[in-house]
C-alpha cells in the first residue's frame, strides 16, 4: 500500500514519517527490520563500474524482484553499473530521498510522486514498469459485492493516506457518495478486520494483503480459504485504477549527458531483470528470499507471479508510460477528494512529469539483442499458497 501526504503544510509534517507505507503495496511483516539495507553486486566490483544507489519503497519483496534479479545476474555489471539497492521503511520517503540527491534512483507510486514533484521535489518518472493497478477491494462471497456500486450501506475499509483514492473515484462514478453512502472505516495494515468480519470491503494489493487471506484458515471448515469464498472489485475493471510503481529519476541531473547516458543503461539492465522474472518466477522467489525477505516462500512466489500480472504484457513495451493511463491517474489525483475533502493534487503536473525518451533508448538496445521486451505471450503461473505463506 502506499501513503500519501495531503497538500496542506501541517498534514504534509504531521504525515512525513508515514508516507512511504505502502507503495510497496505493503509488506504487513511485523517482524521486518526498520533499519535500511543495502544489496550489491556479488563480488567486489571493478573500479571501471558506476557506483548507483536504487531508493527502494519498502522493505525487500517480490515487488522489487527484477531489481534484485539485475544485480544477482549481473545486468547492472555488465552494462557498466555497481548497483546498491537501498531497502525501504516505515521512515523513508523514496522520492524525497532521489531529490535530495541520497540515491539516483528511487521506486514509487505515481500519483505519490506527482504530489512530491507539486511540493518541489525534481523527479521525472522514466520509466513506468508497472502498467496496471494492484489494488483491490476484497469482501466474502455472501456480501454479495461484485461492482463498486454494490459498495452502498456496507462498511468500507481503507488504509487512508491517499490509498483511498481509486476506491473513493469508483464509488463515485457509481454514484455512491463516500461521505454519506457508506460507512468508512479506517483499516489496519492487514486483513484481520475483514477475516473477523469486522468490516464488509477491505482494501488489498493483489501481491499482499489478498494473498495473506488465503493463507487464512477458514474456522468452519479448518483449511486454507480459495478465492471462491471472496468477491474482489478491481479497480482496473472499474475504470478507475492509477499508475503505481515507476522508475524515477533527477530532473536536473537529466541534463547531464552522462547521468542521461547512465540512465538509459540502467533502464536497460532493470528491465532485463525483470524479463528474467518474467520467464523464471520461481528463480527470482528464491533471489528475494536470499536477499532476506521475510515473508514466506509460498507468499514469494505469489507475489512474484501476481506482480509479473502488473508488468506483463507491456504493448508498448517494459517501462512506456501509457499516456491514457497517465491522463487518468492525474485526473482521479486531481478531482478525487478522501474523507478530509482533500485531492492528491491540486493542479496538472508541471514540467517533464514523465519522459519515454530514456525507455524507448532501452528498449531499442534490448531489441537489438533479440530480448522480448512486450511479453505478449506471458501466461501466469498457477501457485499454491501455504498456510501463513510458509
Amino acid at each position: 500500500m502506499s501513503r500519501y501526504i495531503g497538500r496542506h503544510a501541517g498534514i504534509a509534517a504531521l504525515l512525513a514519517a508515514v508516507l512511504a507505507l505502502a507503495a510497496c503495496g505493503s509488506s504487513n511483516d511485523s517482524k521486518s527490520s526498520t533499519g535500511a539495507a543495502s544489496t550489491t553486486a556479488a563480488g567486489t566490483a571493478s573500479k571501471s563500474l558506476k557506483k548507483v544507489k536504487l531508493q527502494l519503497q519498502w522493505f525487500t519483496q517480490a515487488q522489487f524482484a527484477g531489481y534484485f534479479a539485475a544485480v544477482d545476474q549481473g545486468f547492472y555489471k555488465d552494462a557498466g553499473l555497481d548497483v546498491q539497492i537501498l531497502e525501504g521503511g516505515t521512515d523513508i520517503v523514496p522520492q524525497t530521498q532521489l531529490a535530495q540527491g541520497k540515491a539516483d534512483y528511487a521506486i514509487a507510486w505515481v500519483p505519490k510522486a506527482l504530489q512530491s514533484r507539486e511540493q518541489g521535489a525534481q523527479i521525472t518518472d522514466v520509466g513506468q514498469v508497472f502498467q496496471r493497478s494492484g489494488t483491490l477491494q476484497v469482501s466474502f462471497k455472501d456480501k454479495n459485492i461484485t461492482n463498486a456500486a454494490a459498495l452502498k450501506g456496507k462498511k468500507v475499509g481503507n488504509w487512508g493516506f491517499g490509498n483511498e483514492f481509486e476506491l473513493f473515484a469508483g464509488m463515485t462514478k457509481a454514484g455512491i457518495a463516500p461521505s454519506k453512502d457508506v460507512t468508512l472505516v479506517q483499516q489496519q495494515f492487514d486483513m484481520q478486520a475483514l477475516l473477523k468480519r469486522d468490516i464488509d470491503a477491505a482494501q488489498a494489493m493483489t501481491y499482499n494483503e489478498y494473498a495473506q487471506v488465503l493463507e487464512a484458515k477458514n474456522p468452519k471448515t479448518g483449511k486454507l480459504y480459495t478465492p471462491a469464498d471472496f468477491n474482489t472489485v478491481n479497480w482496473n475493471d472499474e475504470g478507475t485504477a492509477m499508475l503505481q510503481d515507476a522508475i524515477w529519476a533527477n530532473t536536473e541531473k537529466l541534463k547531464d549527458p552522462a547521468y542521461a547516458d547512465q540512465t538509459v543503461k540502467f533502464l536497460q539492465a532493470s528491465f532485463k531483470g525483470w524479463m528474467f522474472c518474467r520467464d523464471n518466477p520461481a528463480k527470482c522467489r528464491d533471489i528475494v528470499v536470499s536477499k532476506g525477505s521475510k515473508l514466506g516462500a509460498s507468499h514469494q512466489l505469489w507475489q512474484m507471479n501476481e506482480v509479473n500480472k502488473l508488468i506483463w504484457p507491456s504493448p508498448q513495451g517494459i517501462g512506456m508510460v501509457d499516456k491514457a493511463a497517465w491522463d487518468q491517474t492525474v485526473k482521479i489525483a486531481q478531482s478525487t477528494k478522501n474523507q478530509q475533502g482533500d485531492t492528491v493534487l491540486s493542479k496538472a503536473p508541471e514540467g517533464e512529469a514523465y519522459t519515454n525518451e530514456y525507455a524507448q533508448k532501452a528498449l531499442a538496445a534490448l531489441k537489438s539483442q533479440g530480448a522480448d521486451v512486450n511479453g505478449a505471450d506471458f501466461k501466469p503461473e498457477q501457485v499454491q499458497l501455504n498456510a501463513g505463506g510458509a
